[in-house]
């Protein structure tokens, strides 16, 4: 089985500035460095999706009672101004200290989408992040039918229940992209839930409106649709993020960034009809060190031993009592 997976939505074979008009490729790798593209081996969309069944039925068999030792298939979904070098770098990392060795977590999926990778380009990457939404959108959307029919499958036999949780880690304007295309995916599902779509959902530096979830928001019918195909969402941010201090302003109406200043309401004023207890924050600013400055904090989440383990803990499933009697809730893990 291969041991990296890509999806990847850029144009010029996989590596330009620009949506890939043809639609979204398929990539595996067993071969570093990710950041060359030579690297990589492009297969159909029908040959990677066996494939990834195929290795997530391979994962080990866990009793109910042991969902915290489940693997996982999570998708990577990378944020502003990275190029395909820097995305590919970014997933080699992530991988190496999550997925990878004896306490692997499963298996992880980089989606790359065409960022523009200019500091200037924040508009152009917003436009791009909604183009892309459509095509991660059909990404869930397979997910969503190929876990219900694990379950249907499941009801005539204990034996073919599905052996991977699916979650997703999110990165600054990254989680523009999810929220948009969750969004498309749950109006496309308009049916009762069988299953959450999505075990674990990371929203890491969040680059979206800090009232997602509340009712009344601009943006709620979008932050209502995360919440009903997610288990549980976890929130990451912290104050001393300068990166998305300057991303608020006129761009986003005055709203402060999710990422920056955490939930705007705890917990979020939901509908009633549809409750948002599995939506929480953790404020990470004393995980990291005095010396990093509010630039280096966008990205720290994925460099500091604290953060990568507190991450790992909320993929495992741990209960929010668990994660603050062991200090990760408050920052008080790291270094």
């Amino acid at each position: 089985m291969p041991k990296y997976w890509m999806i990847n939505d850029r144009s010029q074979g996989g590596v330009g500035p620009d949506v890939n008009t043809d639609g979204m490729t398929y990539w595996v790798s067993d071969k570093q460095p990710l950041t060359d593209i030579n690297n990589w081996r492009k297969i159909t969309a029908p040959n990677f999706q066996k494939l990834l069944v195929t290795a997530s039925d391979k994962f080990p068999a866990h009793d109910p009672a042991e969902n915290e030792k489940q693997s996982h298939v999570t998708i990577l979904v990378h944020g502003f101004n990275q190029t395909f070098a820097k995305a590919a770098r970014f997933y080699q990392d992530l991988f190496a200290k999550l997925f990878d060795g004896p306490d692997s977590l499963g298996l992880c999926i980089l989606y790359d989408w065409p960022s523009r990778g200019s500091a200037l380009g924040y508009e152009p990457d917003r436009s791009h992040a909604r183009l892309c939404a459509h095509d991660l959108t059909d990404v869930l959307s397979a997910l969503f039918d190929w876990l219900v029919e694990k379950q249907q499958q499941t009801i005539s036999n204990p034996a073919k229940a599905c052996k991977a949780k699916v979650s997703l880690i999110a990165h600054s304007m990254g989680n523009y992209v999810v929220q948009k295309a969750m969004a498309a995916a749950w109006t496309r599902k308009n049916q009762p839930l069988l299953v959450s779509l999505i075990n674990q959902l990371l929203m890491v530096a969040a680059d979206v409106d800090s009232d997602l979830f509340d009712m009344g928001a601009p943006d709620n019918n979008d932050g209502n649709a995360v919440a009903n195909l997610t288990y549980r969402i976890t929130a990451l941010y912290s104050g001393r993020d300068s990166v998305l201090g300057a991303s608020a302003g006129l761009k986003h109406f005055g709203m402060r960034r999710l990422g920056r200043s955490g939930l705007s309401s705890r917990p979020p004023l939901a509908d009633p009809s549809s409750p948002t207890d599995n939506v929480w924050d953790v404020d990470c600013s004393s995980f990291f060190p005095p010396e990093v400055d509010g630039a280096g904090i966008h990205g720290a989440y994925f460099v500091h031993d604290g953060t990568i383990n507190l991450m790992r803990h909320v993929l495992r499933g741990l209960d929010r009592g668990v994660l603050d009697a062991l200090g990760y809730t408050k920052g008080t893990a790291w270094p």
